[in-house]
This record gives C-alpha cells, structure tokens and sequence, in this order.
C-alpha cells in the first residue's frame, strides 16, 4: 500500500510543479470562478465528457479483477476434483460453475478408494443431467451439501431420497413440490421423471458461486429415476449417503475431495493421477491458467485504456483551445489593460485545470459507479458473485491522465498569449 500510495504521488507531481510554477504570485481564481460561471454550459458539458470517458476506462479494468476474484471464490470449495481423464477445464466447468458436459464416469471401486483414504475427509460424488426451470439439480451427500453451506441451511436436511435441499436463488421454498426435468435448457425432457416427485426441506445460505442456482438431492435419487439403482445392496436399499456398494455403484463423473491438512491435498493428487484410470486436479490451478490468459488480457485492456487516455487528452486539448475561444475577448481586455503576460497565462491554464480536475474527479465516481452496474450484470449472468471496487491500479491509470493533460493544457495557456490583441477586443 505504501508504494501504490508513492507510485500515485510520483505520478501527480508533475502536475504539482506545473501548479507551484504557473500560480506562483498570484491568485488567478477569483476571475477563473467568474469566467467558468459566465460559460457554465460548456464548462459542464466538457467536465461531463471527460468523466464518462475516464470513468468507463477505470470500470473495466475495476470489473477485469472483480471477475477473477468471483471465480476464485467459486472454486475455494472444491480443493481437489477427482474424474477421469480428460480436459481438466471441462470437469471443473462443470463441478464447479455448472455446466452441463457429457463425462465419462468412475467406478465403485475407485470412489471407495477415494473416500476410505486415512487424508481424506470429504469424498461427495456429483450426478448431473437433471433441471427444474433454470437451476441444475445436482445429486450428492449431506455431508458436501453442509460442507458447501458453511452448514447453514434453513430448514433441515434431507432424510430421505425424495427430499430436497434449495440453493439461495432458486425460487422454490421450504415446503414446495417440484419434479425434475432430464436435461437442460431447450432441450429439457420435462416428462422423462413423471412421478419423481420431490419435497425441498431447507435452504442453503447464499454462497456467492454458481451453486445458488442449484437444487442438491441425495445421489442415490439422481440414480434411482434413471434406472441406475441407489448404489447400495438389496440390504440396505433404503439408506441414504456412504458408504456406497462397489458393485453396485452406478459410477459419478467427478468426486469432490477435501483434506484437513493440506500437504495431503498435494498427496491425493499425485496418488490419484493414473494413466487411463483417473485424473485428480485443483480446481484453482487450472484457474491460475486460466488467468494467465486472462493476464494477457488485462495487459491488452490496459494499453487499451491507455491509447483511449491518450485520445481523451488530445480531445481535451482540442477541446481546451474551442473554449479559450470563448472568452477571448475577456482575455484581450485583460492584455489590454495591461495585466502581466503570466497572470494571464495563470487565468487560462488555471480554467482548464478546473475543468481536467473536476472531470477526472468525477470520472472516478463515474468508474466506481459503472464498475457496480457491470458487476450487477455479470453475478446475474453466471451467478458468481462479482464485486469490483476501485484499486490502486485505476487511481494510478487516472494520476497519470491528470499529470498528462495538465501539461497539456500548457499549450492552450500559451498560444493566447501569441494572440493579437486589437482583433480579440473586436470579436
């Protein structure tokens, strides 16, 4: 923090020196507060120009990191992710954030391999391919249900196979009948479950991720309506949760694992990556790949932003020597009646200082505002819950916009000065 503090100090101080070197004796603000209440309308309009350009430039690249920090949180749940081999990002797309993919499944005999490890203490088989309306229902056990809750969850939990647990955002209340439909999307089969009918008995807390939208059943109901069994012996038909038969097993396209201890998360990976047989993964190293490519794309952001500055200042520089146009007359009398060349310099790059510094002040309230829209728009989008506050980074883009276009602005101050006097005072 102290060097971001440092970095955005350095990049104001020119700035300051030109501030310090331009007023220095005298007091130009008095006829600048007049001139920029005779000219109000423009002077507004070109601070509202610059704050919306500025503003829109901060948003994005404020919403860029929002968005990592919403997927981040989305996999802290899912510390290893056991399948079989394939594109790691297909399963985690899919265990993760929910989306439907057609996977191969593991068998029973690797599941209980999994879950009797002595490091592992969660072991929740996942089960896709149903819906209700627009939320996934997802068969697993109690035991991630609660894990993935933090445990809080109105109601209570399920305690038997036709019971239901309702994420956070999906519009079914404790109480309420629903039956699930074999599919997703267009393409939903809403009849292939006739008669499947499930009670939702709590609800999880909100948990920021993609599984907001979703409704978590037992695994063995996912089973049990496609024919598939519950997983257990004809002894135990009835139970609910592991331990699981091996033989009976229907298979699961991906195993949620969790380890107290995290030298043992590493272990598992390594012990459960076998050729041809299963491939174990952390959800967060693939996003870390994942981010590299998104790093990439910030850098071409940021040099997007940066050329767009870039445009903004020489629209600001432009637009600097239009308004000095304006009250040319006013400076010419000044000249006239013997004002000092540099007071009259001060009065004009003084004008344009207010109108860059009031245009970038706002264009940060701006930014901060759009950066909240666009997170809004997004956490409704993927159901990932996207925050994106201001960093150091967007006051960095914006002190070095203001140093640019204040040094700038010298340029407008000093060709009035070359202006001829006698024609200003005719216009």
């Amino acid at each position: 923090m102290t060097q971001d503090i440092l970095f955005t100090l350095l990049l104001l101080s020119p700035s300051f020196v030109v501030g310090v070197f331009v007023l220095h004796g005298y007091a130009p603000w008095p006829l600048v507060r007049a001139i920029l209440w005779r000219f109000r309308g423009s002077s507004t309009l070109f601070v509202l120009l610059i704050a919306i350009s500025v503003g829109m430039g901060i948003g994005l690249l404020a919403q860029e990191r929002g968005l990592r920090r919403g997927t981040a949180h989305a996999a802290d749940k899912f510390d290893l992710v056991v399948s079989a081999p394939g594109s790691e990002m297909t399963v985690m797309m899919a265990s993760v954030f929910l989306k439907p993919s057609d996977m191969p499944l593991l068998d029973g005999e690797t599941y209980n391999a999994i879950a009797n490890h002595e490091n592992v203490s969660i072991a929740a088989p996942l089960a896709f391919g149903d819906s209700y309306g627009t939320a996934s229902v997802i068969g697993t056990t109690a035991q991630f249900a609660r894990y993935l809750a933090d445990d809080h969850i109105e109601g209570r939990m399920w305690q038997s196979a036709n019971e239901a647990l309702a994420g956070a955002l999906v519009p079914l209340a404790v109480g309420d009948s629903f039956t699930p439909a074999h599919g997703h999307g267009d393409s939903a089969e809403e009849e292939a479950h006739e008669g499947a009918d499930l009670v939702v008995v709590g609800r999880l807390a909100p948990t920021g991720t993609p599984w907001d939208r979703a409704i978590l059943v037992p695994v063995e109901m996912v089973w049990t309506v496609h024919g598939l069994g519950t997983g257990h012996d004809p002894q135990h038909r009835d139970q609910i949760g592991p331990p699981f038969d091996p033989q009976t097993f229907p298979g699961t396209p991906a195993v949620v694992v969790r380890s107290e201890a995290l030298w043992a998360n590493y272990a598992l990976r390594s012990e459960f990556t076998r050729d041809r047989e299963t491939m174990a993964f952390f959800p967060g190293a693939v996003l870390a790949q994942l981010y590299q490519v998104l790093g990439d794309v910030r850098q071409v952001m940021s040099i997007m932003a940066v050329v767009t500055q870039v445009l903004v200042a020489a629209a600001v520089l432009l637009g600097l020597f239009i308004i000095s146009r304006l009250f040319h007359r006013q400076i010419a009398l000044l000249r006239a009646l013997g004002a000092p060349a540099r007071f009259v310099f001060s009065v004009v790059w003084s004008f344009g200082a207010t109108l860059l510094v009031a245009g970038s002040a706002l264009g940060l309230l701006v930014g901060f505002g759009s950066a909240a829209v666009l997170s809004k728009v997004v956490t409704a989008r993927t159901d990932i819950f996207v925050t994106a506050p201001l960093g150091m980074s967007e006051l960095h883009l914006l002190a070095g916009f203001v140093s640019i276009t204040l040094l700038l602005s010298l340029l407008p101050a000093a060709i009035v000065l070359r202006q001829p006097v006698v024609p200003g005072l005719r216009a």
